[in-house]
């Protein structure tokens, strides 16, 4: 474990690291120690239009598809090469367990690079429709906001497809796990990105991000966050009239219908929820159960979640890390102190700290509990599972709707064919049948107040396309 601090005083800024023009800097904490192991530059709304001064500089609408392919690559390259060390930053910094820092936390966003990769190599960039000629165009200047729970991960969905579609970008990492994603930065600098193709400026959300939010001359924002901080972008957004891509919170529902297998679905289930220490947008943190295999269904989450063991995140056998900062712990904490209070039966975990040292919450279940309450309806973002008993099928789906939010869930059926007709009916961005893996290649993204627009594969990389029509005077 490297125990060295890492002091990061400059931002960099068309091809450079410059100094700031905002003064001081943002310390960032070890949540499993609440030790100070780094600092970040405190940026102002001054190094925004720097930035985007740069990034519209390089900015060229003609850029070749070659160029493209070229850039990506180097950069995936470059990134590779520093998935260890990025992996133990991201440990430090936000607590993930080092079995996920080396696997989801890197070589997931490994993967979704390498799938942006594939899709520039095949996709057609000019298509024949009757007498049209349609292109499609970089977008132009990026504003790329992201959050602290996956920050490479977010970084390159963000960052990978808009350099592969030509476009520049200034990119505004989390103040709680900012390290990790200059240390991305570092590797595009490896990859001799031409200057001002991408910048980063640090500082806080309300000045950084609302700063590029309005900024007249960013194109397109891409934000993943929460809701309400979501609504504040989109509504700057909407000031000048530019494109947004939301990406936001959710309160999924993992829906086990009657002649499921159940012990694989719960296994799995309980994964879900806990991973990442429930610092995950798309966890299942619903769960549905039919009435008929509920007590059947709580003896098997009972006994799963006793193989989730909390403690320090350098150990290979810890499966839950702490929550990533100080407002985390204390926001998990009262959601469980006030589903006590409404109602729902504690089956395991508590609000109470696991340890005197750093913001370790335990895995927590409530049964019985109410679809309508604070519980059953808002994203906690920490280890809290929700297990909700049903009456039938049609009653699964109206509490699997029932939420502001459609991000993502799961369906468990004795076959495929039953669990996607049910699929069918759920308002929301993506599910999983039946156990089906992870894919980088398929959209991501959500109904309702989780989100517009996708991320991943073809359908995110067209997100920073524009589309212009020529109309031709013979047909072909």
């Amino acid at each position: 474990m490297n125990m060295q601090l890492y002091q990061r005083s400059h931002l960099f800024i068309d091809g450079q690291w410059v100094t700031p023009a905002g003064r001081g800097v943002i310390d960032v904490v070890d949540p499993a120690t609440e030790a100070v192991i780094g600092h970040v530059p405190n940026g102002n709304e001054a190094d925004v239009d720097v930035a985007v001064a740069a990034a519209r500089r390089a900015f060229d609408p003609l850029i070749s598809v070659p160029e493209r392919r070229d850039r990506l690559a180097r950069v995936i390259a470059a990134l590779e090469k520093r998935l260890p060390d990025i992996a133990e930053i991201i440990t430090r910094e936000m607590g993930a367990p080092v079995r996920i820092a080396q696997t989801v936390q890197t070589q997931v966003p490994l993967a979704v690079a390498n799938g942006f990769a594939a899709v520039l190599e095949s996709f057609e960039f000019e298509e024949r429709m009757g007498n049209s000629l349609v292109l499609r165009e970089p977008y132009g200047v990026v504003a790329a906001i992201t959050p602290w729970n996956y920050p490479l991960y977010q970084v390159v969905a963000k960052v990978l497809p808009a350099i592969a579609a030509g476009c520049t970008v200034v990119l505004k990492p989390s103040n709680e796990a900012p390290l990790s994603v200059f240390a991305f930065v570092e590797a595009c600098e490896d990859a001799g990105l031409p200057p001002g193709v991408l910048n980063i400026v640090s500082g806080p959300g309300r000045v950084i991000g609302e700063r590029l939010a309005c900024h007249p001359d960013v194109d397109f924002v891409s934000f993943t966050g929460s809701t309400t901080v979501g609504a504040r972008v989109g509504e700057l957004a909407g000031q000048s009239i530019k494109k947004v891509a939301l990406e936001l919170g959710g309160k999924s529902a993992n829906v086990i219908l009657d002649g499921a297998d159940l012990a694989t679905a719960v296994k799995v289930g309980v994964g879900n929820a806990f991973l990442n220490g429930g610092q995950t947008c798309m966890a299942w943190t619903r769960m549905l159960v039919p009435h008929n295999r509920y007590r059947e269904a709580l003896e098997l989450i009972e006994a799963a979640v006793g193989r989730y063991t909390v403690g320090d995140p350098w150990d290979p056998a810890t499966r839950i890390g702490p929550s990533a900062s100080r407002s985390q712990f204390d926001t998990v904490r009262g959601f469980i102190e006030r589903a006590q209070g409404d109602g729902a039966r504690l089956l395991v975990g508590g609000p109470e700290p696991v340890r005197d040292v750093g913001f370790f919450v335990a895995p927590t279940v409530f049964a019985d509990v109410d679809p309508d309450s604070e519980l059953g309806q808002e994203e906690v973002f920490g280890p809290v599972l929700a297990v909700i008993p049903y009456a039938d099928a049609d009653d699964a789906l109206r509490i699997a709707n029932g939420t502001p939010y459609g991000l993502s869930g799961a369906v468990w059926a004795a076959d495929d064919d039953t669990a996607i007709a049910f699929a069918r009916g759920v308002q929301t961005g993506q599910l999983d049948i039946n156990g089906g893996p992870y894919n980088p290649l398929a959209p991501f993204g959500g109904y309702k107040k989780s989100g517009i627009g996708r991320e991943l594969g073809r359908l995110g990389f067209e997100e920073y396309l524009q589309t212009k029509s020529l109309q031709l005077k013979d047909a072909r």
